[in-house]
Order: C-alpha cells, then sequence, then structure tokens
C-alpha cells in the first residue's frame, strides 16, 4: 500500500521561511518522480516542482529561486524549502508521486503580510 505522510506547514509571515515534508511508503522511493502541488480554494491544482530520481530539479516560475525541492532517499521523503514566502504563496501544498494517483494529504501554509 502505497502511502504518502506530509508535515510541516503552518502560518509564517511574509518574507518568512518553512519546511514541508512528504514520507513515502509502499513503493521503491528512489525510483520516483516526486512533485509538489499547491491549491488555492476555487482554483486548479498548480504544479510548483519536479524532482526526478537522479536528483534534477523544476520549478514554476511563480516560486523559481525562493523554493527549493529535495529528497533524502534514505529516509524516502521529499522535502520543499520554502524561502522569501509571499502572501499569494498560501495555498494547501500536496506533494505526489509523478505519474500515478498517489497523493499526499496536504498541509495547509498561509503567508501573512
Amino acid at each position: 500500500q502505497v502511502q504518502l505522510v506530509q508535515s510541516g506547514g503552518g502560518l509564517v509571515q511574509a518574507g518568512g521561511s518553512l519546511r514541508l515534508s512528504c514520507t513515502v511508503s509502499g513503493t521503491i522511493f528512489s525510483r520516483n518522480v516526486m512533485e509538489w502541488y499547491r491549491q488555492v480554494p476555487g482554483k486548479q491544482r498548480e504544479l510548483v516542482t519536479t524532482i526526478t530520481s537522479g536528483g534534477n530539479s523544476t520549478y514554476a516560475d511563480s516560486v523559481k529561486g525562493r523554493f527549493t525541492i529535495s529528497r533524502d532517499n534514505a529516509k524516502n521523503t521529499v522535502y520543499l524549502q520554502m524561502s522569501s514566502l509571499k502572501p499569494e504563496d498560501t495555498a494547501v501544498y500536496y506533494c505526489r508521486i509523478w505519474g500515478t494517483i498517489y497523493w499526499g494529504q496536504g498541509t495547509q501554509v498561509i503567508v501573512a503580510s
């Protein structure tokens, strides 16, 4: 059974930082391409960043230079380090195994101005 369990998130002032974690079980994590999405109520879920099994990453233009995705295969965990946060980064953040139906439970991030 594949499970993705997220942690982190919360309330932060604009300009602050947060780190999200997503721990995966039930799959060979090191082979997975991992993604982070975010969703604001009333809008479609937006792809934020992707990291390949080899550690290569891509980012949405809106977060480039501020967010960093990383992975620790020994811990079966992917991270999203968010810095210089803006109020428009407020959303529920989800991790996902690329190309599958498997999602994390979602983590609320609120950036106060």
